[in-house]
């Protein structure tokens, strides 16, 4: 018993495109891929605060002018 041989590999690519098709693998590695980053993160003391957080941008702020409001009469 050694390490995986090349047609071990084709086996488990071939099962797992039966299983779960060829739209759903990336998706499927994507999330291995995070988890492992996450886990290997967590491992090193790094935390999500450390970083600055991925994809999310700073909204820029809402301000209304005095133009803008419709003021309405009193009853």
């Amino acid at each position: 018993m050694g390490a995986l041989t090349p047609m071990h590999i084709l086996v488990i690519v071939v099962a797992a495109l039966l299983l779960f098709g060829p739209a759903k693998l990336p998706e499927l590695g994507r999330g291995f891929g995070r988890m492992f980053r996450e886990f290997k993160d967590a491992t090193n003391g790094n935390s999500p605060s450390d970083e600055s957080p991925r994809g999310i941008e700073a909204k820029p702020e809402l301000t209304v002018s005095a133009d803008a409001v419709q003021q309405t009469p009193n009853k």
